[in-house]
């Protein structure tokens, strides 16, 4: 070989080497790989922030909220949210039309640790939760801190209380709730507050506490039925139904539902070249699945699963009516 040819190569190696060397050091030092599909070259991000094509930055907080709220891998949230540019509610919808089995999301999951009261009038006419946040759990557990959720929750009942603002500015012993909560941080040094507050009014409303303050649940009757309202509130606390009855489903999450199931039925193979009307037909059918499983009066009575809910009413009382419910849990 030409000595110069051979000495340019030899450089070339040389060169090539060092680079490779040099981006080693730096990935080692500065950054972090994550080996995606079988590609020869890896997505690299830093600790924080992924570096990704998509028009939007997803983080690693954003997969794992995902995660946390779906159950999916972490992989598949992270393709689910690249995929719908970090639109999280796109990003569960794009996860259950690839056939994934995902919890949905809930407003009534909001704080991660905290107190949850629910009680009602002495009359049972009205009822109330209140959701008092915290940052540990140890905090959450402590028996001053769940006295102080306790009394604020009174004042709620004892003020018959429409809001969050309004109870905000309810006295207890002389002072504001607000002010009462501003120096409960200043004492125990973590981030509280009133995360959540809801009301049933009817002619009878049970309330029900589950798990040592982590869930409660308001159900409102048409007509007073203690021992059904517990069991229904159990029910509700179990199962988190998402309404009453079919009818009672907001449209939007029905169009919803519609969509998710269209688009599974239209991607399985096996209905290829199927007219749009039978998969229209088809999907009414998993649509009635959903209002099963999803809807209070349709879904399987948990103390008794050879009856509905529906139906475990009628045999207390051929008129009793759920009219109302509110559920809060923490998680």
């Amino acid at each position: 070989m030409n000595p110069a040819v051979t000495t340019l190569f030899n450089f070339r190696c040389v060169a090539h080497c060092n680079f490779l060397y040099i981006l080693q050091h730096f990935i080692t030092k500065h950054l972090a790989i994550v080996e995606i599909g079988t590609g020869s070259f890896a997505t690299i991000f830093n600790r924080t922030k992924f570096i990704t094509m998509s028009t939007v930055t997803i983080t690693a907080a954003d997969i794992n909220k995902l995660r946390q709220a779906t159950g999916a891998g972490m992989m598949d949230c992270r393709k689910a949210l690249t995929e719908t540019n970090g639109d999280f509610e796109a990003a569960i919808d794009w996860l259950r039309k690839q056939g994934q089995k995902v919890a949905a999301k809930r407003s009534d999951r909001e704080a991660k640790e905290g107190v949850i009261i629910a009680k009602t009038n002495a009359d049972n006419t009205t009822g109330f939760i209140v959701c008092i946040s915290c940052e540990t759990d140890f905090v959450s557990k402590n028996a001053d801190f769940v006295a102080f959720a306790q009394s604020i929750a009174d004042a709620a009942v004892a003020n018959n209380v429409k809001s969050i603002d309004e109870l905000n500015e309810v006295t207890v012993n002389g002072a504001k709730v607000a002010d009462l909560i501003n120096d409960k941080l200043a004492a125990i040094g973590e981030k509280i507050g009133i995360q959540k507050f809801e009301r049933v009014e009817a002619p009878y409303v049970a309330s029900y506490i589950h798990g040592a303050n982590r869930m409660g649940v308001l159900v409102g009757l048409n007509k007073a039925a203690a021992e059904a309202g517990k069991d229904v509130a159990m029910q509700i606390a179990a199962m988190n139904p998402v309404a009453i009855d079919a009818n009672s489903v907001p449209a939007d999450v029905v169009e919803r539902e519609r969509a998710i199931v269209t688009e599974q039925i239209s991607a399985d193979p096996k209905m290829a070249g199927k007219p749009a009307e039978m998969i229209a037909k088809i999907a009414e059918g998993k649509l009635n699945s959903f209002f099963k499983e999803q809807t209070l009066l349709a879904q399987a009575f948990v103390k008794d699963g050879s009856k509905s809910v529906g139906d475990y009413l009628k045999s207390v009382d051929a008129d009793l009516k759920v009219i109302a419910f509110k559920r809060v849990a923490l998680g």
